[in-house]
């Protein structure tokens, strides 16, 4: 009989040894870490269409020129060019440093923010400071104060939203919106053609300015205080306009006609 009970014993110790670890009530896990969440993704910027040239690379100013009127104006954040600080310009200087265009397509994503106020320029040059002299500027203006908002050819056909008890300003034709064509803090596109002396802006898709200049254009004459507002050729610029002011661009592409 003890021969038997040694059996048994051992018998006993041998099936629970061989139980898998889920069975057994004493058997133990180490917990794994969850995976640390990934940082946002940065944006990068969009290949450029058939037949267009990247004007903004996403990751620094290469082919860009600020004038620097207030220094840092023009940053890179987050993939996108920012804008912010005060009065300032950065012009396009290509890939050569030489860029400089005639007839031409621009394409943008641009973002305002509450208040602020900004434009594209074209047919300009490098200036060391104040308001471009030289070329035409497309409004960049959601919510500022300013009546003449996206899509405007400034002072030339603008896109006029007035503010209750707010007075028409002089010089220019005038196109009465309520709003402004762009929301802040939304991406639009902005789509900006000049093809000989016909000029067309278009914001997200609707055009908002088809003008061409006429023969003998003097817009010494035919504007307010803006002798320079005329077609020739030169590069691009945007503008930094005042220091609550917050804009920003990204997906800038180009093509000459």
């Amino acid at each position: 009989m003890k021969i038997n009970h040694l059996a048994t014993l051992l018998a006993a110790i041998s099936v629970t040894a061989c139980k898998p670890a889920a069975e057994n009530p004493t058997a133990t896990t180490t917990p794994v870490a969850a995976p640390a969440p990934s940082a946002a993704p940065v944006q990068t910027s969009s290949e450029a269409p058939e037949g267009f040239t990247s004007m903004f690379n996403g990751t620094d100013l290469t082919g860009w020129k600020s004038n620097e009127e207030v220094p840092g104006s023009f940053t890179v954040e987050n993939g996108t060019l920012k804008v912010s600080g005060g009065r300032a310009h950065i012009f396009y200087t290509g890939p050569n440093g030489d860029a400089s265009y005639k007839s031409f397509e621009l394409r943008a994503k641009v973002k305002t923010t509450a208040g602020s106020n900004g434009g594209v320029y074209f047919h300009t040059q490098f200036q060391e400071k104040g308001w471009p002299d030289l070329g035409y500027e497309c409004q960049v203006n959601s919510t500022h104060t300013d009546p003449k908002k996206t899509g405007s050819l400034y002072g030339v056909i603008n896109i006029l939203a007035l503010l209750p008890d707010q007075k028409e300003p002089q010089g220019g034709t005038h196109i009465r919106v309520p709003a402004a064509p762009s929301k802040d803090d939304e991406w639009f596109d902005y789509v900006i053609r000049v093809e000989g002396k016909h000029i067309t802006l278009k914001v997200n898709g609707e055009t908002t300015v088809d003008f061409t200049e006429p023969a003998g254009w003097d817009p010494a004459t035919a504007l307010k205080n803006m002798p320079g507002r005329k077609l020739s050729s030169g590069t691009i610029a945007i503008q930094g306009h005042d220091p609550k002011s917050i804009c920003y661009y990204k997906d800038l592409f180009i093509k000459a006609l």
